[in-house]
């Protein structure tokens, strides 16, 4: 990919994004947990959205990949609101379909809360709301309360994974899976039945909770949280492709 464009925050941050011009609804992809936008399934989708004519924007959260900042500074919050910022900023289309992996699932509803009409759907990739609820043990629940850093396993590389205070306080003011959802668009919630780190169960009470009637849940067998294979990302451009072409339709 190209090298990316930057967006100054005013708060001085920059924030790093591509942004392809194309057709409506335009496609913006939020990446998961210390995850950017060089991943394998952002890429996928920029590069589909190029062959399709579709308008896309990628991003790195502030302190992550290319961007400015501080990780240890990034919550839920902040991110939602770069999210919003870059959309209002570059995004030329009127409708908007937001999709989220893991983490970015979560950032996914509470940026689509904000967006109000502009969202036409949204695609969730193990989608993880309120994991720092359901996904924290009761230990290090109470080292968080504290101020603390927690550390935790990390299955994808050497270092241990940090959660730390501010954003996992932020975030347990900011759950969603308790009460009804007010989001009415198409919903698409991809989930691995063999998903080790965000049970297939947050999807379906994520489809529970939505307040659309249009809600679909695909489980893939054998498919694990990052649902990268060649097979796994061919089902998300499929369903990325039906769902922005309903959106076109309802434009």
């Amino acid at each position: 990919m190209a090298s990316p464009s930057f967006l100054r925050r005013p708060d001085g941050s920059t924030i790093a994004f591509r942004h392809a011009p194309g057709e409506g609804p335009a496609l913006v992809f939020l990446p998961g947990y210390m995850s950017d936008m060089s991943g394998s399934k952002a890429g996928a989708v920029f590069d589909w959205a190029i062959a399709a004519g579709q308008e896309c924007l990628l991003l790195d959260y502030s302190g992550c990949g290319e961007s400015g900042g501080d990780f240890a500074h990034g919550t839920l919050s902040r991110w939602r609101d770069e999210v919003l910022a870059l959309v209002q900023e570059q995004v030329a289309a009127e409708r908007v379909i937001l999709v989220g992996s893991s983490m970015g699932g979560w950032l996914m509803l509470l940026a689509g809360l904000a967006l109000g009409e502009r969202l036409t759907g949204l695609v969730g990739i193990a989608a993880a709301p309120d994991f720092t609820e359901w996904g924290v043990d009761e230990m290090h629940k109470a080292r968080l309360r504290a101020g603390e850093t927690v550390h935790r396993h990390n299955q994808y590389g050497p270092e241990p994974t940090p959660i730390h205070a501010a954003f996992w306080q932020d975030a347990q003011a900011l759950r969603l899976l308790d009460s009804t959802i007010p989001l009415e668009c198409s919903v698409r919630l991809l989930h691995g039945q063999s998903d080790a780190e965000v049970p297939p169960e947050v999807s379906l009470r994520l489809a529970a909770g939505l307040r659309s009637p249009d809600v679909q849940v695909t489980l893939i067998k054998g498919g694990d949280h990052r649902l990268s294979r060649t097979g796994d990302i061919a089902l998300l451009l499929r369903t990325i492709a039906a769902l922005a072409e309903t959106g076109a339709l309802h434009a």
